[in-house]
């Protein structure tokens, strides 16, 4: 995913755990335009990064457009993600042409259609 992101001009800061992402946005909120997190991470899952991102003020990245990319993909879980804070849900293995979609999409870039 992140070459396929790359390769259409997206900058890619990948990190390893929620702590690690919470870290990260916080230090720069303004340098990210989309958050793309696993819900199976180690430790804490992508439902506990995206409620702790959901409870930052919007000036600290609260209000980050967000995608939830996993496994899980019932339409309990598709909602689970939806509720917890997550705009989209991509289920695994992703589509590139639909994560590069949804990307675009959620950064102004392009518009679905």
């Amino acid at each position: 995913m992140r070459w396929t992101l790359e390769d259409v001009g997206a900058e890619v800061v990948m990190v390893a755990s929620v702590r690690e992402a919470i870290a990260a946005l916080m230090a720069s909120p303004s340098r990210y335009d989309v958050l793309l997190a696993d819900i199976g991470m180690p430790d804490e899952d992508g439902l506990s990064l995206i409620r702790q991102v959901r409870a930052l003020d919007a000036e600290a990245g609260g209000q980050i457009p967000a995608v939830a990319i996993t496994a899980y993909v019932s339409d309990r879980e598709r909602q689970l993600a939806i509720d917890a804070g997550f705009q989209m849900h991509l289920a695994k293995p992703v589509d590139l042409t639909q994560l590069i979609r949804v990307v675009a999409n959620l950064t102004g870039r392009v518009t679905e259609e």
